[in-house]
């Protein structure tokens, strides 16, 4: 079961690091590289894993869980990185738990 509110935050604190809106980032499986592209904070990749780690610092401040996303592919669309760091909130939450 997804913690309430979780998928709503992931998406706010990742449009505000990226400098984007919502609508910008989770509409029509924008990938990465058009997240790089789009974004007037980002100019490569390491732009990029900076805001997937304020986010996941974010998180942890927030609610007490590490999320570490794995490697992925500047064709990857959003809707997969969000769905991924879902899971992976998920699993840490159930892991720190037990």
């Amino acid at each position: 079961m997804v913690t309430p509110g979780v998928e709503s935050y992931i998406r706010q604190k990742f449009a505000e690091h990226a400098g984007l809106s919502e609508d910008q980032l989770f509409v029509d499986d924008v990938t990465l590289a058009a997240v790089i592209g789009r974004s007037p904070r980002m100019t490569n990749s390491i732009d990029l894993m900076e805001a997937f780690a304020r986010t996941a610092n974010a998180l942890r401040k927030d609610y007490g869980v590490r999320v570490r996303l794995p490697a992925l592919p500047l064709d990857t669309p959003v809707s997969t990185v969000l769905k991924v760091f879902i899971e992976e909130f998920e699993r840490q939450k159930k892991e720190a738990a037990a």
